[in-house]
């Protein structure tokens, strides 16, 4: 079994204090934060592990407090999943944004974090300007995938002159497409990507998808079945064959075989985990101990709820024990 690095990404924080996509997440919108998330770095680190701090906008994709507070997005299109339709950002308001991540991106540097990530993913402010669904503008941030890329590369060129140039930056963002009409191409993401490398960013989380309305009203990411693993795989195996920059895949990974194998029939550096440690917190140590361990986790999706991201298996016990 490959000795992997162990390293942590912080769920997402919210760059703006007015602006969250979810109740009860984390905050990076103030310089109070820092002293706030020193001991708990240091705890992580002591425990021979590293950490990075994901920071977003969320945007129009969201249900929180809708009706209280502005919510921009890059053009004034309903949300199809949530409902919620944005108002438009002036070039003023991306400054605004811009700004917001690059000095959350100094927060982490300084609270003590191992990087910072940009999230570019699932439908959230950054995403929704990369797709042509969402981006309808006809100025210098709309139309062509250079400028509908512009606002990521110019929070990058933010970023870095916050935390100079070698503390690790890294972006989330779609391998494939949208899978929905008029979304964002895999052949654009690949321009994206390399355009990304060639400005500096340390690496690359590819994902997929976006939020949609399943027949029964509830929300789900529309991604392939769910009895596949390694959903974005393929896509982003043929990306990374462009790039020298690491790569990590994410998206359904629950077979340490199948892991190995990604790793070792790519170019891609890295997997990454999530729904499968809302499940199970210890995986990594079962795996540790007993490689061929197989999760309960089956990627159903369940966790997924506006209550928080709790396994339906833990919801159940909960409810079980309360009955």
């Amino acid at each position: 079994m490959r000795n992997w690095p162990e390293e942590a990404l912080v769920p997402y924080a919210h760059i703006l204090e007015d602006e969250q996509p979810n109740g009860g997440m984390m905050g990076i919108y103030s310089d109070d934060f820092i002293e706030e998330y020193r001991p708990f770095v240091q705890r992580i680190h002591d425990l021979g592990a590293k950490m990075i701090m994901q920071v977003c906008y969320g945007g129009s994709s969201t249900r929180y407090q809708t009706e209280d507070r502005m919510i921009w997005g890059p053009s004034a299109v309903k949300n199809p999943a949530y409902g919620v339709t944005p108002k438009e950002m002036t070039q003023e308001d991306i400054r605004t944004v811009i700004d917001a991540y690059a000095q959350s991106a100094r927060r982490v540097k300084e609270a003590g974090f191992d990087g910072v990530q940009l999230h570019a993913a699932h439908s959230y402010l950054y995403s929704q300007f990369l797709s042509p669904y969402f981006n309808r503008r006809e100025d210098s941030y709309g139309g062509c995938i250079e400028k509908r890329a512009r606002i990521i590369f110019e929070t990058l060129e933010a970023v870095r002159k916050e935390v100079g140039p070698d503390y690790p930056v890294l972006i989330k963002m779609h391998s494939t497409d949208d899978w929905a009409e008029n979304g964002l191409s895999i052949e654009e993401s690949l321009w994206e990507a390399k355009e990304l490398e060639k400005r500096g960013i340390n690496a690359i989380e590819f994902s997929g998808g976006n939020p949609v309305v399943s027949d029964k009203g509830a929300i789900r990411t529309r991604i392939h079945k769910r009895e596949k693993q390694a959903y974005f795989f393929e896509a982003s195996k043929r990306i990374a064959a462009d790039l020298s920059i690491p790569v990590i895949s994410v998206g359904g990974h629950r077979n340490m075989e199948l892991m190995e194998q990604i790793l070792n029939d790519s170019n891609i550096c890295y997997v990454s985990l999530s729904r499968t440690l809302h499940s199970e917190p210890d995986l990594p140590n079962k795996w540790r101990q007993n490689p061929e361990y197989n999760p309960r986790c089956v990627s159903c999706a369940k966790c997924w709820a506006p209550e928080g991201n709790v396994c339906i298996l833990d919801r159940r016990k909960e409810a079980a024990a309360k009955a």
